[in-house]
């Protein structure tokens, strides 16, 4: 399976029209790599500041990895949109039925591993986890602040 855009699922249905975009990826490690490119050209279409889109991609690219590293998922939806607010709302929705949701991991400093939701609990503004309704998995979401 290819990574591909998907019709606009619920979660960002709040957004601006034309200012959402889905990706759908297998769950692979290559589609962490295609999740960055498709938010870069997304968010360089929509003429996003360097530096916001620098932070959403990086985002984007360690939820992404999670959802491929730590589920059972067969596939992976990955969002992303422009709020009436000026946020970004990020989404990385996988399939893990198992219900135990994302494990709060305390690497140590020799570990190479378990940064991920340290990047981003200090990079955006707000983020979480709830059950998603369109795969049935985790849905793992954060907001970030866009200057335009």
């Amino acid at each position: 399976m290819s990574p591909h855009t998907t019709s606009t699922p619920r979660f960002l249905d709040a957004v601006r029209p034309g200012r959402t975009h889905w990706l759908e990826l297998p769950p692979h490690r290559t589609s962490v790599r295609s999740a960055r490119h498709a938010m870069r050209a997304r968010l360089d279409s929509w003429q996003v500041p360097d530096e916001a889109c620098a932070n959403a991609v990086l985002l984007v690219s360690e939820l992404v990895t999670n959802a491929v590293l730590h589920t059972l998922s067969e596939r992976i939806l990955c969002g992303v949109g422009l709020t009436r607010d000026e946020r970004f709302r990020l989404e990385v929705h996988d399939g893990d039925l198992s219900g135990r949701g994302i494990p709060d991991r305390r690497p140590g400093l020799d570990d190479e591993n378990g940064r991920g939701l340290l990047l981003v609990r200090e990079i955006a503004e707000s983020w979480g986890i709830t059950r998603s309704t369109l795969t049935g998995g985790n849905a793992v979401w954060a907001s970030l602040a866009t200057p335009l």
